[in-house]
């Protein structure tokens, strides 16, 4: 079954499918717009297997183009409208797609001083948010540009092949690649995975039968956005495959969207990462009483994207009374594999493994390391990607015989809960032994004066590698000397001392991908620069 079938052929029409600002979308309406861009595709001279972009905001749009895309056999490319112009147009010129949906807000930017830039762009679709100003958008080329690129309006292609016959959505074959979603670069270059329509079917059957045990009733918020992996499942394929409703929001998602979002639309389900579930705690518990964030409609809070701080799941539950279940995915594995549930939750934990995913632990020289122990993660299912996009050295590397490399360092303990001891290229030895940074940043993160910590490698004054510490202060709190003395007694009692941070250095905010993961590697990068620099005969 394709994914146009397993939505629309199962759930009833009149049943709303989308709730978007003041618009509620029914799955027969839905169903229209999605026939409408199929057609529209054949219109264009789609073929099977071509890549069709993706530049849209969290929308109808979206949702309808994705399940169309897909469903007609070619291969849609989301990409992340937060990311700067140049990355968006890398990922474009890496996916080789030839056309694209692009909001109109950004089809000028995109286009603008093109030569050479976008040589496999043919056609850009442009959707405008007015009717009007869509309607009467003027096709055209951009003649500046050595390739040329022409520019069609949504709204005009909608009427254009509204006389067409629906198009025929075929079976998907075998490992037909369907579409193809791009790494959030928290440690570097992006990269491609390409997955099937049938990942989507399995990620329903375990994380979402597993864990979230959707009803009809239920109407899911995610903060995430819909081309990350996470977002995906969150906001189209568990609520649409399932009959429920998706709540599905353009604007960025800060703490006073998201609490206009949980007062309209009453939520029962909410998608989080870490840092977004610190923003709300920041924002609201220091409101008065009476405008605090009303969750009184939520029946479950989801974490991903990177280990949820025990402390902050903790405070959460505490304030708001909802549990948060954290679980960690991946982009190559298409959604979560390990999860807390309901009535069994272990914070600091990424919960338990989830039924038709295996797992296991292994060394550096390949061997499987015993529970208790730290080792590197290695995860099968059949959700998992086939291959990183024209990327064949670092898909050599990555899946390998039905396993896929996580590159996430772990440990298990006897009951079965695993615990993220952070990214592989994340650890770090002091004193001959092995450092998980957020191991250390668990425990900083306890203090009342820290909002959040990352910790990387560094090195002492004799050029010994150590941890260092960057801080966030909270606004509460007192100022960085004080801060220090206290976090350092803090390490000296929780901590061993050669995962005890050797330097603080406080910061106004850290570096964070567009999935709220912190890049560590440019903390790593800034350290060095400074460390050169000292060095150099000019530095001071």
């Amino acid at each position: 079954m394709n994914l146009f079938d397993a939505i629309f052929k199962q759930n009833s029409p009149e049943r709303t499918a989308i709730l978007y600002e003041r618009q509620q979308i029914s799955y027969a309406e839905l169903r229209e717009q999605a026939l409408a861009i199929g057609r529209a595709l054949s219109v264009l001279g789609v073929q099977r297997g071509d890549r069709v972009a993706l530049l849209l905001y969290d929308s109808p749009e979206f949702i309808a183009a994705f399940i169309a895309i897909c469903s007609y056999g070619a291969i849609a490319v989301p990409i992340n409208m937060s990311l700067r112009l140049e990355d968006q147009q890398a990922v474009l010129n890496d996916s080789t797609a030839s056309r694209a949906l692009v909001e109109e807000d950004l089809c000028t930017t995109l286009l603008q001083n093109q030569a050479n830039k976008l040589p496999q762009l043919k056609q850009v679709i442009c959707v405008g948010r007015g009717e009007t100003r869509d309607s009467t958008r003027n096709e055209h080329r951009d003649d500046s540009a050595e390739a040329l690129t022409q520019v069609l309006s949504f709204t005009n292609l909608m009427k254009q092949s509204a006389q067409r016959l629906p198009p025929a959505f075929p079976f998907p074959e075998q490992n037909q690649p369907a579409f193809i979603l791009y790494t959030s670069g928290s440690t570097g270059e992006p990269k491609g995975a390409v997955h099937c329509q049938s990942h989507i079917f399995y990620t329903n059957e375990t994380y979402c039968r597993e864990v979230l045990r959707l009803k009809e009733s239920d109407r899911l918020f995610s903060s995430s956005r819909l081309p990350f992996a996470y977002g995906l499942g969150n906001a189209l394929t568990f609520p649409l495959l399932n009959g429920c409703t998706s709540i599905v929001c353009r604007e960025k998602p800060t703490p006073e969207v998201i609490a206009e979002v949980f007062s309209k639309h009453k939520p029962t389900v909410f998608f989080g990462v870490p840092v977004v579930y610190r923003l709300l705690l920041d924002e609201f518990k220091r409101k008065p009483e009476g405008s605090t964030l009303d969750c009184s409609s939520l029946r479950l809070c989801i974490s991903a994207g990177e280990a949820l701080p025990a402390a902050i799941g903790e405070e959460w539950e505490k304030f708001f009374g909802v549990p948060v279940l954290d679980g960690i995915g991946s982009t190559e594995m298409l959604h979560m594999w390990m999860s807390n549930h309901e009535g069994d939750v272990v914070y600091g934990s990424s919960g338990k493994l989830l039924h038709g995913y295996e797992a296991r632990l292994l060394d550096l020289e390949g061997q499987p390391i015993p529970d208790g122990a730290e080792g590197n993660l290695w995860i099968k299912g059949a959700s998992a990607a086939g291959q990183y996009w024209q990327r064949p050295e670092v898909t050599a590397d990555t899946f390998i015989e039905g396993w896929v490399r996580t590159g996430d360092l772990y440990r298990r303990d006897v009951d079965g809960y695993w615990f993220h001891m952070g990214r592989s290229d994340d650890c770090f030895k002091s004193s001959g032994q092995w450092v998980s940074p957020v191991e250390v940043e668990g425990v900083l993160q306890r203090h009342e004066g820290v909002r959040v910590a990352a910790v990387v490698e560094a090195f002492d004054d004799a050029g010994l590698p150590c941890a260092n510490a960057f801080v966030v202060r909270s606004e509460a709190s007192v100022d960085d000397s004080e801060c220090e003395l206290r976090l350092r007694e803090l390490a000296r009692i929780a901590l061993p001392r050669f995962k005890q941070p050797r330097q603080y250095v406080f910061v106004n905010e850290l570096p964070y991908t567009a999935t709220g993961k912190i890049q560590r590697f440019k903390l790593r990068e800034g350290l060095e620069s400074k460390v050169q620099s000292l060095r150099s005969p000019s530095g001071e």
